[in-house]
């Protein structure tokens, strides 16, 4: 069996959880838990370059020390 999130002619969409990390996710699977759907069914590239865009680094929420 193919890895599904590496299918260049699927369709995806990019989840993201509470602690404002997204995912790549294959628009067939059902979200798991803890997960929700930020952006809505799109090819591949187009979710990656929105993950690209939103990115932000978890470790900025970090109390320093």
């Amino acid at each position: 069996m193919d890895n599904p999130f590496d299918d260049d002619e699927g369709t995806f969409c990019v989840l993201i959880n509470e602690s404002r990390q997204r995912s790549l996710w294959p628009a067939h699977l059902d979200v798991p838990a803890g997960w929700k759907v930020e952006h809505t069914i799109s090819s591949r590239k187009q979710c990656l370059d929105y993950i690209d865009a939103h990115w932000t680094d978890p470790r900025s929420d970090r109390t320093k020390i």
